[in-house]
């Protein structure tokens, strides 16, 4: 769903519980069935921390990640961008956008809500 610019989130077919990360089994009716729903993109800041070493290629530092408490009511660790590391505070609601690496893969990070 990344490379269509959309977050899926993976959902157990028989009890409809949403989890991430991707799994082949549910953990709450054990089952094997699954699909994925369209995710909104919109969360707030569980918790985060700021990378400054080691620094890797393609990535400009200081490195915020964040935990995101999504709406779905599930968590994802990803990358908050666009935003000094002195902005970010737990509870801070965020927006999903999709950034493209210089291999051409796509990756779901986060930003600051407009709105908030």
């Amino acid at each position: 769903m990344a490379a269509e610019g959309k977050l899926g989130i993976q959902r157990c077919s028989d009890c409809q519980l949403l989890r991430h990360p991707p799994r082949p089994m549910c953990g709450q009716c054990h089952s094997l069935q699954w699909d994925s729903v369209e995710a909104s993109g919109r969360g707030t800041i569980c918790s985060y921390t700021v990378l400054t070493h080691p620094q890797f290629p393609g990535y400009d530092y200081p490195l915020v990640i964040v935990l995101v408490d999504l709406e779905e009511g599930t968590r994802l660790l990803s990358q908050l961008v666009d935003c000094e590391p002195a902005a970010v505070d737990f509870g801070l609601p965020v927006q999903m956008h999709i950034q493209e690496d210089a291999d051409g893969f796509k990756l779901p990070v986060f930003r600051l809500a407009e709105d908030r």
